[in-house]
């Protein structure tokens, strides 16, 4: 069956993406999920809308965090985790982790793509992350502690 992805879902695809899965990969996970539509005419015109949408979004997103980088450099995010007594979070800090702190604590919207991190951090402590755009680079202070 062919479906459109609705988000990225490892190991099949990115949002947007067309594929094609078994039916009852299709009907009894990701499209009750909300994962995936079937890919009808309708739908695939919706869905090129939608990626124009998105495009046009992430240049704006783009364009204004070129400007903000300078008010992003040298902030101090902090935020607090469930940790052991050795200082090991029991769910590491993620993109979206950050994201959702830039916002709430300093009114910056972030997309993931423009964050540097290999992969989720597991440990109390102070990081340097780097925020991305367009070859422009501006160092965010992470303070990492335990509840």
């Amino acid at each position: 069956m062919k479906i459109i992805l609705l988000q990225d879902i490892p190991k099949i695809g990115k949002k947007y993406d067309i594929k094609t899965v078994s039916d009852g990969h299709a009907l009894n996970l990701l499209i009750p999920k909300g994962l995936a539509e079937i890919a009808t005419p309708k739908a695939l015109l919706k869905v090129e809308k939608l990626k124009t949408e998105d495009v046009a979004h992430k240049k704006i997103q783009e364009d204004l965090l070129i400007m903000n980088l300078k008010a992003i450099e040298g902030v101090t995010l902090e935020i607090k985790e469930k940790a052991n007594e050795k200082g090991h979070l029991f769910a590491g800090v993620h993109k979206e982790e950050i994201i959702a702190h830039m916002k709430k604590d300093k009114h910056i919207d972030l997309l993931p793509d423009f964050i540097v991190l290999d992969k989720p951090i597991k440990e109390v402590g102070d990081y340097t992350i780097e925020i991305k755009v367009k070859g422009k680079i501006a160092k965010l202070k992470l303070n990492i502690s335990a509840i």
